[in-house]
């Protein structure tokens, strides 16, 4: 597995993206992603690479995933972001139909991680 950069490869489509507001500092958010997210060190369940500059969180498993969340300051809480992006070197086209369990479930996924962190930013 190539190592990870904030840049995405050159063969990549975004296959679905999400945002949501959080009432809760941009700092909390994105240490509950870090916590969430941040720890994978390459293997079978992928790997992260953290970015505290931009607040972001890069996933990446399988042969085809990859998963970008950043937490963007807004008004008085944080917009987060969520985006699957399909970065399959070659048969980019089965991206989607091996990850179809996975994009069907985002948004219900998402809403939770939106719960769950925001419930821990302000406890």
């Amino acid at each position: 597995m190539a190592s990870l950069t904030l840049v995405r490869p050159q063969k990549h489509t975004v296959v679905r993206s999400f945002a949501g507001h959080l009432e809760a500092a941009p700092d909390a958010v994105f240490r509950g992603l870090v916590q969430r997210f941040g720890t994978l060190r390459g293997g079978d369940e992928g790997q992260s690479l953290v970015d505290e500059a931009s607040r972001t969180v890069i996933v990446q498993g399988n042969w085809w995933y990859r998963g970008e969340y950043r937490a963007r300051p807004e008004g008085t809480g944080t917009l987060l972001e969520y985006e699957i992006v399909n970065v399959a070197p070659t048969v980019h086209w089965a991206g989607p139909i091996a990850g179809r369990r996975e994009i069907r479930s985002a948004p219900a996924a998402f809403q939770a991680l939106l719960t769950e962190l925001e419930a821990e930013a302000t406890a």
